[in-house]
């Protein structure tokens, strides 16, 4: 069967439809059609994820700055609580927080439960298990 109907251009999304349609064992039209479109969508995603920059943004480079300010306000034998490395770095607790959980996950920091269940964070030595 031919689509009569040209006014009626098919749409990346109906491409889709129909193709999940012929997948489920339906009988669609257009076959070509459809093929040609999902070819198209795939050749456009391609393009954009290309261009796509692998550097970092503006914030992740200020984040990392302060990151290594943190880094340097910790000495690895003396925990710090997070409300006093905010204070002496000059950022607020949350966003203190944020990075420090970062850092945390990536091994920089590490993170102990202190006096009344304080939690402490202290420099990494490297030798700490993952998961502390």
């Amino acid at each position: 069967m031919t689509n009569t109907n040209t006014t009626n251009k098919i749409t990346y999304v109906s491409a889709i439809n129909l193709a999940i349609r012929a997948l489920n064992g339906e009988k669609i039209e257009n076959r070509v059609e459809v093929a040609d479109k999902l070819l198209a969508l795939g050749t456009q995603l391609e393009k954009r994820n290309a261009t796509k920059s692998g550097k970092p943004t503006k914030k992740q480079t200020e984040n990392a700055e302060v990151k290594q300010t943190i880094l340097d306000t910790l000495l690895v034998n003396e925990g710090k609580r997070c409300g006093d490395i905010a204070t002496e770095v000059g950022i607020t607790g949350q966003k203190c927080s944020a990075l420090l959980s970062q850092m945390v996950k990536a091994g920089e920091v590490v993170k102990r439960e202190g006096e009344k269940r304080v939690s402490l964070f202290f420099r990494s030595t490297g030798e700490e298990a993952v998961g502390e």
